[in-house]
């Protein structure tokens, strides 16, 4: 199972990856979680002691210049266009309660730099961890898809956009799923989030015609005060961990 998940910021999409990726680790599966999100917060969510000492994928200079030939950030066009990766989940993984971890950073467009060295690991790396890797992975996303491309779409079995009551939430996830068919990939479903009352509910379904929901994950106060606490946010709500354990029941169904 390889599942793509993508929101607005401030949705709940981190939250999601992280309890779906001790769903299925609890459950026997092989689950290798990736943090696409400049923000990498997936590392917080997973439990990590020290989520700010890892080090992106893109930001190891020397993993860079070994696997492509060049240095990060030095103009040149000689450079290797398949570096190797297979070994790079072993090597690089982070490890907690039977979940691998692997923060990739940014996929750096433009500016003043050159960025060809980066984003060809970076992408090199993702086509192995979709197509190649014999386990569950678990893609945390930006409000984008700018990880993926034509040669990963089509092995990515679901992708799902996080959504929230509110007119933007509801507008970035048809920009997102314009994006996602653009490069071919349309298995797109969608799960509600911050669900107060029947009608935020109805108010997604209606706004967001032609989406299949997977679920909707209840507003629970006691989320927030485990941030502000600094507690472990996967075990503060039972009932959004009730219903996340449904919607990993439906993503075992055959489509």
């Amino acid at each position: 199972m390889k599942l793509a998940i993508s929101g607005k910021g401030g949705v709940g999409k981190t939250m999601l990856s992280a309890l779906l990726s001790r769903e299925y680790a609890k459950n026997g599966y092989a689950v290798l979680a990736i943090d696409a999100d400049p923000d990498t917060n997936l590392a917080s969510a997973l439990g990590f002691t020290n989520p700010d000492e890892i080090t992106p994928i893109s930001e190891m200079k020397e993993l860079v210049e070994e696997r492509t030939g060049i240095k990060p950030g030095q103009p040149g066009s000689l450079f290797k266009l398949n570096p190797k990766v297979d070994d790079i989940p072993e090597k690089f993984a982070q490890k907690i309660d039977g979940i691998r971890l692997m923060v990739m950073g940014k996929v750096k467009r433009g500016g003043s730099g050159c960025y060809c060295a980066e984003n060809t690991l970076l992408q090199a790396l993702m086509v192995h961890l979709l197509v190649a890797r014999n386990e569950v992975v678990i893609l945390d996303m930006a409000a984008g898809i700018e990880h993926l491309g034509r040669a990963t779409a089509k092995a990515v079995d679901k992708l799902i956009i996080v959504v929230e009551p509110g007119r933007k939430s509801v507008e970035t996830a048809f920009r997102i799923k314009k994006l996602a068919q653009d490069i071919g990939l349309n298995q797109i479903v969608a799960v509600g989030n911050k669900i107060r009352n029947p009608a935020d509910r109805n108010f997604l379904i209606s706004s967001l015609p032609g989406f299949e929901f997977l679920g909707f994950i209840p507003y629970d106060t006691a989320i927030i005060d485990a941030e502000i606490s600094n507690a472990l946010t996967l075990e503060a709500s039972q009932s959004v961990i009730e219903e996340v354990k449904k919607i990993y029941t439906k993503l075992l169904l055959p489509n």
